[in-house]
């Protein structure tokens, strides 16, 4: 109480005890992720040469059937699964976008905050990098469609296939981050 009133604030310890980053600084395993209440997309990469490594990737779905606060309970498990296998150092999640429909931007608020609480319980740095920002570094163009994205983030990993739409929106953060991270920077990210 006494730190409280001197002015001091606390932050939270983590529940998982992070990894440390590497001596020259940059993060070597990054989590992306794309939170939405019915379909979570996240994807998991090791930084290396010449290509970044592919640890995980895909998404959390959710039946439509299923109330929120399951499907709110999910994300955070399968989050805490991926985080505990596969040891991210830092997060990089889609930023905010203005929904016309209020109820949609509710939804996603909400399991925009369950991933962000447990990636923050894990005591990982989170990044936001605009959805318009991110295609721009990936592609190459602001507005480009899902099947664009997916297909370049395909190349860029060398995957067999293109991943799923969310999953492929998730590692494209992760790269994007990376490139940001690294000496030419592509995108504005903001840490929160």
């Amino acid at each position: 109480m006494q730190d409280r009133l001197g002015g001091k604030s606390r932050i939270p310890s983590p529940v998982f005890e992070p990894t440390v980053i590497s001596r020259s600084g940059n993060q070597k395993v990054i989590l992306g992720l794309d939170p939405s209440l019915r379909g979570t997309g996240y994807g998991v990469i090791r930084l290396a040469t010449p290509v970044p490594k592919t640890l995980v990737h895909g998404t959390i779905f959710c039946p439509a059937s299923w109330p929120h606060s399951s499907c709110l309970v999910k994300i955070v498990q399968a989050l805490r699964e991926v985080l505990k296998v596969h040891k991210a150092e830092v997060c990089v999640v889609e930023g905010l976008f203005y929904a016309q429909n209020l109820q949609t931007a509710l939804t996603m608020g909400e399991a925009r905050g369950a991933a962000l609480a447990t990636i923050a319980e894990a005591g990982l740095e989170i990044y936001e990098i605009a959805p318009r920002k991110v295609k721009q570094a990936i592609v190459g163009y602001g507005a480009a469609q899902k099947l664009a994205v997916a297909k370049m983030v395909q190349r860029m990993l060398r995957l067999s296939e293109p991943p799923a739409p969310d999953a492929a929106d998730a590692l494209a953060l992760a790269l994007a981050h990376a490139q940001e991270s690294s000496r030419y920077s592509f995108s504005s990210r903001k840490k929160i």
